[in-house]
């Protein structure tokens, strides 16, 4: 006997507003693509999709970032951040380093052993999104980036 799959798109009827049925369907897409990458990344590498966010962002600024931004990219509380890094820390994957304009914060940077786990993450990272979006051809793919690009670029107009 099949098991039905849900998600978010099932709530949308043949009567609702196509726009609330394409949001749906982008949404499942999304927590689709995310329920795989969280329960590879946790299988693969014994992690989670938080620390592999919080490495990410790392990678982006070799220099290292303050907690504090560290929290407005990953648009999580300071709470979060520093329970994650405290975590990575204890496994030698981050250091914190004074920040001496402030005495009170730190910056957080990635150390070699670090860079290393998390580029070994990335690449098998893109490997899975690359196998996920492998239903799409090439041109597929260049005319959904154009309609998302174009979404997006809405999406800003009337949210300024």
């Amino acid at each position: 006997m099949a098991v039905a799959y849900t998600d978010r798109e099932t709530i949308a009827r043949s009567d609702d507003h196509r726009a609330l049925r394409i949001w749906l369907r982008l949404l499942t897409c999304t927590q689709m693509i995310e329920r795989v990458v969280r329960s590879r990344l946790r299988e693969q590498f014994g992690t989670t999709l938080p620390r592999f966010d919080l490495l990410a962002q790392l990678e982006r600024h070799p220099e290292g970032l303050k907690m504090s931004e560290l929290s407005r990219l990953l648009m999580v509380t300071g709470g979060n951040i520093t329970a994650i890094v405290d975590q990575l820390e204890k496994e030698g994957l981050v250091e914190r380093l004074d920040e001496p304009a402030d005495r009170r914060a730190f910056r957080i940077r990635p150390t070699p052993a670090g860079r290393k786990t998390f580029a070994e993450m990335a690449r098998a990272h893109e490997e899975w999104v690359v196998e996920l979006l492998a239903g799409l051809s090439r041109r597929e793919h260049d005319e959904l980036l154009k309609l998302l690009a174009k979404v997006k670029s809405h999406a800003v107009e009337v949210v300024s």
